[in-house]
């Protein structure tokens, strides 16, 4: 399996996702890996409907993700995965899913109170640090970028500077 993009964005698969994106990376599927919304039918439907025409998306859980990762019948899939959390994304690299070609792109975590604005679309508190510092001992860069026209930015180095962590 050649993933093309790992990326987190608290509202998944959107419109600048389905088209801004798939154009510039070209995936030949958009894998969506959480567990909460693939147990939610109604977000389950949204999701599958918000797809670009020219490629299948799926809704599938992290066991799931796991499984077909492992599997030689995949190995021709050329995903996007978008994840809800960095600490999905967490899960994934910490139980096989090598993404350290790749890196972790933050494209999107919402504002929520207790939530510190690191971009103009990326908000994280103590749990999004914790996982990214997970992923960066895995090997796995985590940068914010909204589409593929921003330049990367560490999200650790972000993070720092706005206080979530010790210099």
């Amino acid at each position: 399996m050649a993933i093309q993009l790992a990326r987190v964005d608290s509202r998944l698969l959107h419109g600048q996702v389905a088209t801004v994106w798939t154009k510039a990376i070209r995936p030949n599927r958009i894998l969506v890996v959480s567990d909460t919304v693939a147990h939610d039918k109604l977000r389950k439907t949204l999701i599958m409907q918000a797809a670009p025409a020219e490629v299948k998306a799926n809704v599938i859980t992290v066991a799931k993700m796991v499984q077909i990762y492992r599997d030689v019948r995949f190995d021709q899939f050329k995903p996007l995965i978008l994840t809800e959390t960095l600490g999905e994304m967490a899960q994934l690299v910490a139980q096989g899913i090598d993404l350290s070609e790749i890196g972790v792109d933050v494209g999107n975590l919402a504002y929520t109170v207790h939530k510190t604005m690191l971009t103009p679309s990326v908000a994280a508190d103590e749990a999004d640090v914790t996982a990214a510092q997970q992923l960066a001992q895995a090997g796995v860069a985590v940068y914010a970028q909204t589409v593929p026209t921003d330049r990367q930015q560490d999200f650790l180095t972000l993070a720092q500077k706005k206080g979530l962590m010790p210099a």
